[in-house]
């Protein structure tokens, strides 16, 4: 009986967890596109319960999807992208135009505001777990932000 007991609280432990989400994602938006402009910025802030990092993007709205970093080297804004973000454990980590961001190329159309873009994150636990976030971005004309998850 207590193997039981034991056993059922073990499953309901590991049975929460995989409930709990990997990352949680607020104020989630992407730029509106201009003709004839076939690639934009998604935007938005990830807190993970534990330490994790997002390896990869995808959207079957580009052809591919890249995380990239901003910053400045020399006085001279630099772009480029990163083969991970980590994820510290209950900080949120901001995704803002002039820092990192998920960068979407090779638009299949142009995308309006008003628009839901859908996107995936790929997170990986330090046990090399790996997740996928499903995100519904708002596109926002310019700089804007606001959306949901």
């Amino acid at each position: 009986m207590r193997h039981l007991l034991i056993a059922s609280a073990l499953f309901a432990a590991v049975a929460a967890q995989a409930q709990t989400p990997a990352v949680k994602v607020d104020d989630a938006w992407v730029r509106a596109t201009v003709a004839p402009q076939k690639a934009t910025g998604a935007f938005m802030q990830l807190t993970a319960a534990r330490p994790v990092k997002v390896v990869a993007a995808s959207s079957p709205l580009a052809s591919m999807v890249e995380i990239h970093e901003m910053k400045m080297e020399d006085g001279v804004m630099k772009m480029r992208a990163v083969e991970a973000l980590p994820l510290p454990a209950g900080q949120a980590v901001a995704l803002k135009p002039g820092s990192y961001h998920v960068m979407l190329m090779g638009l299949k159309a142009p995308i309006k505001a008003g628009d839901t873009v859908p996107l995936t994150l790929t997170v990986e636990g330090e046990d090399r777990q790996r997740t996928a976030v499903e995100i519904k971005a708002e596109a926002r004309a310019g700089a804007g932000g606001g959306a949901t998850r």
